[in-house]
């Protein structure tokens, strides 16, 4: 279901959306009424979840129908859209390979922003591998124009970031590839969390680093 066609429904993405909050929700990847998820429909608009809802209890009609400069399309009476709308249009806008955004609030990756720290690349092959840099952004008001301005130079060249002290972005070609991101970079972050706590950082060593980034560039960017 994640891993939508590009011939899927609306209902098929609003039935996407649905399964990818509550996956969040019970991997405590998103907590409370946090975070969003947007798809790109086939008509270049975009399916949001609102304001204010748990997105462990999302129903298929709570999504709201926006354009690319945010007009709402179609919603309920009794849902507002999010605020942070407009960091998911910027990526959609710089991106025409992305249909899927997911902002989430991982707690072990939340913390390394908030401690000052960079995301560590270079501990697991699989992440030099697969995704590369995680940039952080510089912090900006929850719920203002600043977040859709701190991600924007990050947009083009990284599928996956962190927004200081407020959790993170991914992005892909379906929720799959977004949730995978999410997911990877909460992994990570815990394992470092775990090392620094019992003993000294391990990292990749630099000759199989340079591997593994001639590897992704081959076979994975993109």
């Amino acid at each position: 279901m994640l891993n939508f066609p590009s011939s899927a429904t609306e209902t098929d993405l609003r039935s996407a959306i649905v399964e990818c909050g509550r996956i969040a929700y019970e991997r405590h990847l998103m907590t409370s009424n946090d975070g969003n998820i947007s798809v790109r429909m086939n008509d270049g608009r975009v399916l949001i979840t609102p304001s204010g809802i748990s997105k462990g209890r999302l129903s298929l009609d709570d999504m709201l129908v926006v354009d690319l400069d945010g007009n709402i399309i179609s919603s309920r009476p009794d849902r507002k859209p999010s605020s942070e709308t407009p960091m998911h249009l910027e990526v959609y806008k710089q991106r025409d390979d992305v249909r899927a955004v997911v902002h989430a609030h991982p707690i072990f990756a939340t913390t390394l922003t908030v401690a000052d720290l960079e995301f560590p690349i270079d501990v697991l092959p699989e992440v030099l591998l697969t995704m590369g840099e995680v940039p952080i952004t510089r912090y900006a008001t929850p719920s203002s124009h600043e977040d859709a301005e701190v991600i924007r130079p990050f947009v083009k060249d990284h599928n996956a970031m962190l927004l200081r002290q407020h959790g993170s972005l991914t992005f892909g070609k379906n929720l799959d590839e977004a949730l995978i991101h999410l997911e990877r970079i909460e992994h990570v972050s815990e394992i470092y969390w775990h090392a620094k706590m019992i003993g000294t950082v391990k990292r990749v060593p630099p000759e199989a680093q340079t591997q593994l980034i001639s590897l992704r560039e081959k076979y994975f960017k993109g």
